[in-house]
C-alpha cells in the first residue's frame, strides 16, 4: 500500500448506550452470583472447621484426664496411643474434607469462568 491510497474503511459498530448498560448490569448480576456462591461455600467450611477445633480440643481435653487418672505408666500410654490414632483419623478426615471442599471450589469457579455466569446455579 503507498502513502497516498487510503486504507478501508471499516463499518463502525452501532454503539447503544442502553445495551452498554445492560451488559454491565449483566456482568453485574453474573458477579453478585458467583460471590454468593462462593461465600455459601466458604461459610460452610468454616463452620465445619470450627466443629473440628471443637473436637480437638474435646480430644485433649479427655487426653488430659485419663493421663491424670492413670495409675501406671502402661494405662499413660494406652492414653495416649488412643489419643493418637483418634487424631491421625480425623487428620484423614480433615485432609478428604479438604480435597473435597477445594474441588467444589475449583468446580464453581471454572463453571463461572467458563460459562460466563450462564447456567451458574445448576
Amino acid at each position: 500500500m503507498s502513502p497516498n491510497d487510503t486504507p478501508p474503511k471499516w463499518p463502525l459498530p452501532a454503539f447503544n448506550p442502553t445495551d452498554f448498560a445492560m451488559l454491565g448490569k449483566e456482568n453485574a448480576e453474573k458477579l453478585m452470583d458467583m460471590q454468593k456462591e462462593l461465600s455459601k461455600l466458604v461459610e460452610q467450611a468454616n463452620a465445619d472447621w470450627l466443629a473440628r477445633l471443637e473436637m480437638e480440643r474435646n480430644l485433649a481435653a479427655e487426653l488430659g484426664e485419663k493421663l491424670s487418672s492413670a495409675k501406671t505408666l502402661p494405662d499413660a500410654a494406652k492414653a495416649y496411643q488412643e489419643w493418637m490414632a483418634r487424631r491421625m483419623e480425623a487428620m484423614t478426615k480433615d485432609s478428604q474434607k479438604f480435597l473435597a471442599d477445594s474441588q467444589k471450589f475449583v468446580s464453581s469457579m471454572t463453571r463461572f469462568l467458563s460459562a460466563g455466569g450462564k447456567n451458574a446455579s445448576t
